[in-house]
């Protein structure tokens, strides 16, 4: 350090000599100035080059390491590019098909540990209850039915028949279905309680409330013929309950309440995919139904912000997919319940926040909204069970972006079933039932722009309703602090709309748009 210093003393003490005009001793104190700017300048620069250096390795080596890993090293500011973290997924992803396949796994129980590690202290009895036997503690009527499918599945389906406090105990006039989504069943409707479960507020607002469940969920393991550990007994998708169940379901309550009767469809998420699915190809029940209500409506699905995209690319491999998830049950109780045991029971607010994020990953999470007091009810409720190739159905879905369509076999397959090498688009101009669609803008399955353009092709919409929440999400239709006046009203609000019309006037009005 002292020799470069040197030099520069001698360097300036020359250009002063050279240059000064009058050689005497008054060139020291500029000598003294030049050193200090010339330090000055020095110290700018080396900063400048630290400065530089800093944030070449920020941009080019910290932040490529840290997205990798998935960390943020402990750095406030750093701020993750949605395309970094697109990538972290996407390599996280294929290291758990690869520790999959290395190991003959399911990918679901490659991610579940096979050891619980704690055991559940909750002993609230109500996370064990059955649907009916949580409609009645609440003090409501509540009752089963069974229901066999022209394709042999034996379905029991749920009933609130009239309000809790109702004089009259005969259930009304007014009769609505309910259908759950995706791993869902009865329950998902009345485990928020009497004052926001929405069955409940439908039976205490004067209608006769059913409440589906699809074959394979935990109310609809049985069939005729076929053994439910069987593949036969899991191949279907959301395809084959648009095309058995449903209408069974929509038969057996007409039997009950009499061919008159007007039935108002509530929907959520796969419940209105197999509502569209159903319109579009059986169109008698346009006229059999009096209309449609969809909360998250799941038809077009190219605006995926959920995970469940990951699997889009191996749709085309139905055996590779299967092979990884199971070949007849998706998410089966079990696995599902060794990952979450680790961080749902004994919790704590960090194992808290990690159950929340595994329950809702595949749908999205509103913190806000959540009522974590919900949560051991829910874990003893959901998962309710589903087939692989319903997953395998969405799949597909997302990969054919723009198009609704059946279940895709391989152009060889395809043409054995259809006739074509492409599988059948639904018809949605075909649908002729008014429905009304409700979505929300942090949706990560029913994104706005598929909503919007599912909302266009309907003949006869009544309504697409946005919650005024921009938070609000998937799965807050169902359990969200704030859904009674978010949504569940303006839900009522509609279906009071056209109750005051008389039977004739709606065949009337069905037989205009017949014509």
């Amino acid at each position: 350090m002292k020799l470069p210093l040197l030099l520069v003393f001698t360097f300036i003490l020359i250009s002063q000599i050279e240059h000064s005009e009058c050689r005497q001793i008054s060139w020291f104190p500029n000598v003294i100035d030049t050193i200090s700017n010339k330090t000055s300048e020095l110290s700018n620069y080396v900063r400048e080059k630290g400065r530089r250096i800093k944030h070449f390795y920020v941009e080019n080596v910290r932040k490529k390491i840290t997205s990798y890993l998935g960390l943020n090293n402990g750095d406030t500011n750093y701020i993750e590019r949605p395309e970094d973290r697109q990538s972290r997924i996407n390599r996280q992803f294929r290291n758990i098909v690869i520790e999959a396949e290395s190991s003959k796994n399911n990918l679901f129980d490659t991610i579940a540990p096979a050891a619980v590690e704690y055991k559940c202290t909750n002993e609230d009895p109500m996370i064990h209850m059955t649907t009916p036997q949580l409609i009645a503690v609440h003090g409501y009527r509540a009752e089963s039915h069974t229901v066999v499918t022209d394709d042999g599945y034996i379905l029991t389906i749920h009933r609130i028949p009239y309000s809790k406090n109702a004089e009259n105990k005969v259930s009304p006039r007014k009769t609505v279905l309910m259908h759950h989504g995706l791993l869902g069943s009865s329950a998902d409707w009345i485990l928020a309680g009497p004052e926001k479960g929405l069955g409940y507020i439908l039976s205490e607002a004067g209608y006769d409330v059913w409440l589906a469940n699809v074959r394979g969920n935990t109310y609809s393991r049985a069939h005729v013929s076929r053994d439910i550990d069987s593949f036969e007994f899991w191949n279907f998708t959301f395809h084959d309950v648009s095309q058995h169940d449903l209408p069974a379901v929509i038969d057996y309550i007409m039997e009950v309440k009499g061919w008159d009767a007007k039935i108002n469809y509530i929907g959520h998420s796969m419940g209105t995919t197999v509502l569209f699915a159903l319109l579009s190809t059986k169109t008698q029940y346009n006229k059999i139904l009096r209309a449609g209500y969809a909360l998250a409506p799941v038809a077009y699905m190219t605006d995926i912000k959920s995970p469940i995209k990951l699997l889009a690319r191996y749709s085309d491999n139905i055996e590779y997919l299967m092979k990884l998830l199971g070949a007849n049950e998706f998410l089966p109780q079990n696995a599902v319940l060794r990952w979450l045991s680790k961080h749902a029971c004994e919790i704590n607010h960090y194992e808290e926040a990690i159950c929340e994020n595994s329950m809702f990953v595949l749908c999205g999470h509103d913190e806000r909204q959540f009522n974590r007091s919900l949560l051991p009810i829910i874990l003893g409720h959901v998962p309710a069970g589903a087939s692989t190739r319903t997953l395998v159905h969405y799949a597909q879905e997302i990969k054919q972006s723009g198009r609704f369509q059946q279940f895709d076999y391989g152009p060889v397959d395809n043409f054995k079933a259809y006739g074509t090498v492409t599988p059948p688009e639904y018809q949605l101009h075909k649908i002729t039932l008014p429905i009304a669609l409700f979505s929300s803008q942090n949706d990560w399955l029913a994104g706005e722009g598929d909503v919007s353009n599912l909302y266009v092709q309907l003949v006869n919409p009544i309504e697409h309703y946005i919650v005024p929440l921009k938070e609000f999400n998937h799965i807050d239709f169902l359990w969200a602090v704030d859904a009674p006046t978010l949504v569940y009203t303006k839900l009522l609000q509609l279906l009071e709309k056209g109750v005051s019309k008389s039977v004739d006037e709606d065949l009337l009005d069905n037989n205009l748009l017949d014509d």
